[in-house]
């Protein structure tokens, strides 16, 4: 099976404007068809662009600002015909995780959605969270990362899972070594084939002029008996020279 994680870009303007670059996420995603896949910055018109383009999917999750559809979803999709959805919820990355509202030192309200899954197939069950930690407050980051993986040691104590997002964190960070440490694994450094390449990439219009910078800061973690079979970033160009997103998906391909 596969599982993705694609920063989708909330807005842009001019050629970068979401509802342009709309047909090229959800053809992105497409090409793919992962089994189940996490979006981050998908505002709710997002969220129905790529539930009418891609049906097979369900999805869980909600808006980070009301509990509803305002802000941002870090929601889960997944094969609505492959799987049958067991649990599914939603926490805010704060110290108060029930209720919206931003946590520590973020800039931003933010939150992790997460689906309990089975395989209708076989029967095996696995949790998929998603999330998309604080860009500016450093407490948050840290604190956020370690929220996440002790709620997947409540949720899921047995179950494997996969733990997808934009970190907004490089593999040297602290928040990064606390996933690792509370026993999730970089399906990146797992894979026989891999790409050690940058996730995020700025790619940014401004009066023609594109402004670049790389770095590693979308992941799939894995955790559990999990085997990686291979693990690899997108860089599909669309009409010669637009990318779908400012950060290319990410996707592993895994088997347990």
């Amino acid at each position: 099976m596969k599982i993705m994680s694609f920063n989708i870009l909330c807005g842009g303007k001019d050629l970068r404007a979401w509802p342009v670059r709309a047909a090229m996420v959800t053809d992105t995603i497409r090409k793919e068809l992962p089994d189940s896949f996490g979006v981050q910055e998908a505002h709710y018109d997002w969220m129905q662009a790529i539930s009418s383009a891609l049906p097979e999917y369900s999805y869980v999750g909600v808006g980070r600002d009301d509990g509803d559809k305002e802000g941002e979803f870090s929601a889960v999709f997944y094969k609505k015909d492959a799987y049958d959805l067991l649990d599914s919820g939603t926490f805010w990355l704060s110290e108060t995780p029930d209720k919206p509202g931003k946590g520590w030192d973020a800039a931003c309200i933010r939150v992790c959605s997460w689906a309990k899954l089975k395989d209708k197939e076989n029967g095996k069950v696995f949790v998929h969270f998603n999330t998309h930690l604080d860009h500016v407050g450093l407490v948050a980051m840290q604190k956020g990362a370690e929220l996440v993986t002790k709620k997947a040691a409540e949720i899921c104590p047995d179950a494997p899972a996969f733990f997808t997002g934009d970190f907004n964190v490089t593999p040297e960070s602290a928040p990064y070594a606390t996933v690792i440490a509370n026993g999730f694994k970089d399906s990146r450094l797992l894979a026989p084939v891999t790409d050690n390449g940058p996730t995020f990439h700025a790619d940014v219009f401004e009066e023609g002029t594109r402004k670049e910078h790389h770095c590693i800061i979308d992941y799939c973690f894995v955790k559990g008996d999990i085997e990686v079979k291979s693990y690899k970033v997108i860089r599909d160009l669309y009409e010669g020279n637009l990318y779908p997103s400012d950060h290319y998906p990410v996707v592993a391909e895994i088997a347990f």
